[in-house]
């Protein structure tokens, strides 16, 4: 397989795996109707920074640690797990303090919102170490025997954020012609608990799936 017919078909997969509805794309769902554009946006970079990270340590080698190690990957998966349910278990609290006048808490704005969000789809991405093991699972399929390893990594992974940042803008589009109706404080109130819930649930996945 050459270059191309590698990016074409690497494209491919990762498509699927983009448009795969998951914990990505509930963050930047929730992010983008309760807080807008600029924090959602924030959270995508976030989430493709991951993305990126995870490509190189992949083409350099050492996220293989993941696959040859156990309790490497047993301290990524339940530094994940502590992260998923601390942070639904914050969206679920964020969303009581709006107590009984129909206001939901605020997502905070301004330069500290938007880090704190870009923080929060870092972390996402790179606590999970299923991330991990995709790429050093299929990555390797996808690199010519004659190419630069570190170089074709990177590349595979920014057609991956490519993608990934098409469907995100297709995303936070939508919320946009939405956001109207969604912005009612009782609605907001329901879909912080519900993303709460869902990132929660996530979290117990990866805590009950095998490690290997």
């Amino acid at each position: 397989m050459d270059v191309y017919g590698s990016i074409a078909s690497f494209a491919v997969v990762v498509g699927v795996l983009t448009l795969t509805p998951g914990l990505d794309t509930a963050l930047i769902l929730r992010t983008s109707l309760l807080a807008g554009r600029r924090p959602a946006w924030a959270v995508v970079l976030g989430i493709q920074a991951g993305t990126l990270t995870w490509g190189l340590l992949t083409a350099a080698g050492l996220s293989a640690l993941l696959s040859a190690s156990r309790l490497a990957y047993e301290v990524l998966r339940w530094a994940g797990v502590a992260y998923l349910v601390w942070m639904g278990c914050r969206m679920l609290w964020q969303s009581r303090r709006g107590g009984g006048d129909g206001t939901a808490a605020p997502e905070p704005s301004g330069g500290d919102g938007t880090w704190a969000a870009f923080r929060r789809g870092l972390l996402t991405n790179l606590l999970n170490p299923k991330m991990g093991v995709f790429y050093v699972a299929m990555l390797p399929q996808f690199i010519p025997d004659d190419a630069p390893h570190v170089a074709m990594g990177v590349l595979l992974a920014g057609v991956h954020v490519c993608e990934g940042l098409l469907w995100s803008a297709l995303l936070i589009g939508f919320t946009g012609l939405v956001r109207g109706w969604l912005g009612r404080p009782s609605v907001k109130r329901g879909l912080d608990r519900l993303t709460g819930l869902v990132v929660i649930g996530f979290g117990l996945r990866l805590a009950t799936q095998p490690s290997s």
